[in-house]
């Protein structure tokens, strides 16, 4: 007799959300955390040593200085992980190569829209790829990630340029455009080439279900669907960083 094997897709659905993540994956989140403010000191302290005042050059080294003791914060949960700094790190070191030469800023107020929507996508692609890590981890990165001293510089500072001046609105709501939209070309291409991220962005999308008190989907649905949600969180949360600076998205 023949034994009709069922579809999977009837099987129940498993909950994985309280299963422990892979202690690799974590730390290639962590990893790229950690490059993200490493990349953020770079460009703040470069941005110290341009401003157009001395206020905001002193107030950009600051956050600079801040930015390192994020990422020396995040490279401590590496090595409490018995992984090593150097290597969890330098993986990411090219990631936002191709992003940085396409996006070359022309004037300060477009440094400093980059700074906050650019930058900002990927920031927000860790948060929401932090739901999967195990509590201590995610604690550290939501934290790091959720000191946003340095995006309320630029929000005042465009905001104040661009409350008279239409011309400058409609180009930095251009330009604004065109970075979102290279921004998550970068997230593409992390979740198309790290496959430990699209298993941490799957066991996000996980736990959001059961904490709604929804039916857990299947790992095979979950992993196919999970970056379509994520990208439309990325598109809904640019849309209000536009929308806070008086910006058509």
């Amino acid at each position: 007799m023949t034994t009709t094997r069922p579809d999977a897709a009837s099987q129940p659905a498993v909950d994985r959300s309280d299963a422990p993540a892979n202690s690799a994956d974590v730390v290639e989140l962590l990893g790229l955390v950690a490059h993200l403010e490493h990349t953020a000191f770079v460009r703040l302290a470069n941005d110290s040593a341009i401003a157009p005042t001395v206020g905001q050059r002193l107030e950009l080294s600051r956050f600079a200085a801040a930015a390192v003791e994020r990422r020396d914060r995040v490279l401590a949960r590496v090595v409490e992980l018995g992984a090593e700094p150097e290597v969890a790190m330098g993986q990411f070191v090219d990631v936002l190569v191709d992003f940085d030469e396409r996006t070359q800023p022309s004037t300060w107020w477009e440094r400093l829209l980059k700074a906050y929507v650019g930058y900002g996508v990927a920031d927000d692609f860790c948060r929401i790829v932090a739901e999967g890590l195990d509590e201590r981890s995610r604690e550290i990165v939501l934290e790091v990630l959720d000191d946003a001293s340095h995006a309320d510089l630029a929000v005042t500072e465009l905001d104040a340029a661009g409350s008279d001046d239409g011309v400058l609105t409609s180009r930095l709501a251009l330009w604004g455009r065109r970075l979102v939209g290279e921004a998550l070309g970068v997230v593409q291409g992390l979740l198309t080439q790290r496959p430990a991220l699209a298993r941490l962005l799957a066991r996000s999308d996980e736990r959001t279900a059961a904490a709604n008190g929804e039916q857990p989907a299947p790992a095979a649905a979950v992993t196919t669907n999970a970056p379509a949600k994520v990208f439309s969180e990325l598109t809904a949360q640019h849309t209000r960083r536009m929308s806070r600076l008086g910006l058509t998205p």
